[in-house]
């Protein structure tokens, strides 16, 4: 294999990540550069990356960290796979981090192209680190001060007023078999980069202590700096592709116009750590009292860090 190459695609986000073939045989160094590259870039991508399957695509997610499933939408496989499939539900066509309505919402996400579309269908990130730093710096000072409440429990007739009632219901039921709320600091410092990175996207409701329309006024105003181009990539999908980013410094939007030809890719994820604010003060699970165990694996999000996966580790070896 040749050496591995990292070239970027865009200014402030994105690389392409080249020679290497992705799997649980990599050796640590090989990890330790792909880690590295999500981290300066927050998303990556490998081009024909077909040998990968369900179980090869988790074990390369091992190397990484634990992995953790949804914690309400079943997986395709009955282990860790989300299925994204657009005839079920899988538009995610707003700007979001992935589950930031649970406490230690994952650290990396790993999403696998199986049939891309043949128009349409892109996904965007955005650099939540570069956004922060861009503010001006009165509301960087604001923004270090607010908490907000996410959930899963959202306006999911908003989000896609054009899908029909029937699967807009079914999606809702799915999604919140369990209704989460989680405060988070607004902006958090990154455990591993030392970066200030915002926490915000489609699943934060409202700002800690402000009244409905203040709340709205802010958010938009702070997320309006996370959608802009300059600190945004945009990626052209091709079957066998991988992404890999830090779910911890980013944001993403699915671009729903591939009309209804099918788009079917699977996402597993990596167990993150419970954000810190520029304070010192930790993101807070608000409800349930705890996370509920899941069907396979340990808890995602846990309200503590680490506890909830080190007894899951426990009873594995009991």
């Amino acid at each position: 294999m040749p050496a591995l190459t990292v070239e970027k695609v865009g200014g402030r986000i994105g690389a392409i990540v080249s020679g290497i073939r992705l799997g649980g045989g990599l050796d640590a160094a090989d990890v330790a550069a792909i880690r590295a590259a999500a981290h300066e870039h927050k998303v990556i991508f490998f081009r024909d990356q077909h040998h990968l399957d369900a179980e090869s695509h988790e074990a390369f997610g091992r190397l990484l960290g634990d992995l953790v499933a949804h914690p309400t939408v079943p997986s395709v496989d009955g282990r860790y796979a989300l299925g994204i499939d657009n005839e079920h539900g899988g538009r995610a066509n707003q700007w979001h981090t992935d589950v930031t309505f649970v406490p230690a919402y994952p650290a990396f996400s790993i999403l696998r192209a199986e049939v891309i579309p043949p128009y349409g269908g892109n996904t965007l990130w955005s650099n939540t680190a570069a956004a922060y730093q861009e503010l001006p710096e009165p509301l960087r000072v604001l923004a270090d001060s607010l908490r907000g409440v996410h959930t899963n429990d959202y306006d999911y007739a908003a989000v896609r007023p054009n899908a029909p009632s029937a699967a807009l219901e079914q999606h809702r039921k799915v999604f919140t078999a369990v209704t989460f709320k989680t405060e988070h600091p607004v902006v958090r410092v990154h455990p591993e980069t030392g970066e200030r990175t915002l926490i915000l996207g489609n699943f934060l409701q409202k700002l800690a202590g402000f009244n409905a329309p203040d709340s709205r006024a802010l958010i938009g105003i702070l997320q309006s700096h996370v959608e802009r181009p300059e600190i945004t990539v945009r990626w052209q999908w091709r079957a066998g592709d991988v992404a890999i980013w830090d779910n911890r410094a980013t944001q993403h939007y699915g671009v729903d116009d591939s009309d209804a030809h099918e788009r079917t890719l699977r996402r597993v994820t990596i167990d993150g750590d419970v954000p810190v604010g520029v304070d010192g003060r930790r993101s807070v699970l608000l409800s349930p009292e705890s996370v509920p165990e899941p069907r396979y694996g340990i808890a995602s999000g846990a309200s503590t860090d680490g506890e909830v996966a080190e007894k899951a580790r426990e009873r594995a070896a009991a």
